[in-house]
Parts: C-alpha cells; sequence; structure tokens
C-alpha cells in the first residue's frame, strides 16, 4: 500500500504530465495534417484531387452561368489523407496546422471551403478556357518552341490556338533561318 502513496507523492510533485488543452494552446507538430486549403490562383481544374479523395470531399463542378467552375471541399467528409495534396500537379492544395476542425452537427452543412476559379477567355478564338499557372507553363515549356519569346502570350491562348501559333512562328522562324 506505500508504494501507492509514493507514485502519488511523485506524481503531484511533478505536475501534470499531459497538455492544458482547453485552456491553453496545444503544441502542433509543422508537418501535422489538417485543414485542407486551397490556391485558386493556382487551380487548373483538372479534377486529379477531386478523383482521388477517399471520402469524396471534394467536388468540381461548372457554375451556372459557365464564367468557371466551383471547387468545394467539405471538412466534414474529409479524412485528412493528404492524398489531393500529393496529386495536385500544379500545387494548388495543401494541408495546414489547423486541426480545430469540430463543429455542432447543426453547422455540418457550412464546415466547407468554396471558391469560383473563373475562366479566362482565348485571346486568339474567345472561347473560355481554364487558366494554366506560369510555374506548369514553364514546367511544359521547358523548352521553348523556336520564335516563342514570352511564354504569357501563349498562355492566353486556349489550345487549338496555342498550337496553331507555335506552328506560325516555328514556321516564320525555319523561313528567316
Amino acid at each position: 500500500m506505500l508504494g501507492i502513496f509514493k507514485i502519488l507523492l511523485r506524481n503531484l510533485r511533478q505536475g501534470p504530465a499531459t497538455h492544458p488543452f482547453p485552456f491553453a494552446e496545444a503544441h502542433t507538430p509543422p508537418r501535422f495534417r489538417g485543414r485542407v486549403t486551397m490556391l485558386p490562383e493556382k487551380c487548373v481544374g483538372c479534377g486529379v484531387c477531386a478523383h482521388v479523395c477517399p471520402g469524396e470531399a471534394i467536388r468540381l463542378q461548372p457554375s451556372l452561368d459557365n464564367t468557371g467552375y466551383s471547387f468545394s471541399i467539405w471538412h466534414n467528409s474529409c479524412a485528412l489523407c493528404g492524398s489531393c495534396r500529393h496529386f495536385c500537379p500544379t500545387g494548388a492544395i495543401s494541408l495546414t496546422n489547423d486541426w480545430h476542425l469540430s463543429h455542432r452537427q447543426s453547422e455540418k452543412y457550412t464546415t466547407a471551403e468554396h471558391h469560383l476559379v473563373p475562366y479566362l477567355r482565348c485571346a486568339g478564338c474567345g472561347e473560355p478556357i481554364r487558366m494554366l499557372p506560369p510555374e506548369l507553363a514553364a514546367r511544359i515549356y521547358a523548352h521553348k518552341p523556336p520564335g516563342v519569346e514570352n511564354l504569357g502570350e501563349l498562355m492566353k491562348l486556349c489550345p487549338a490556338c496555342r498550337r496553331l501559333e507555335i506552328l506560325k512562328r516555328e514556321a516564320i522562324a525555319a523561313a528567316n533561318a
């Protein structure tokens, strides 16, 4: 019986061994997988994130007025697995250290992140196109086609107009050579 009292006294002298969470902020490791966020300026709308999400927490849908597409992350369904971040080709999705995801049952349909990613208009034909982030364009066109000095001009074109413009510039560069 004396052994229990020794342990009790030792524990009282040392103080608490746990974090005082409700009364103070708890430590979060730097690589903790918390709330999922998305940067609309990097998203190309490929849908890979929605495809690999095991909880079907990510949804991409065209907007009603065809000005872009809506991107929704439902934090209720998210399993915090990180597959969306891993497979995102442009790095638009990231996981934060924010683990404060508890909410009331009445708020279950409001714990979501919604973004409207607008379409751009093609400078050639005027059709709506999805934006191509500069980092991705630099990777795709690592070796610039002949006659192309500025990739920014090409990124304002839809894929069909972009192919035609590159062919025109290649033909002009070949004729001048």
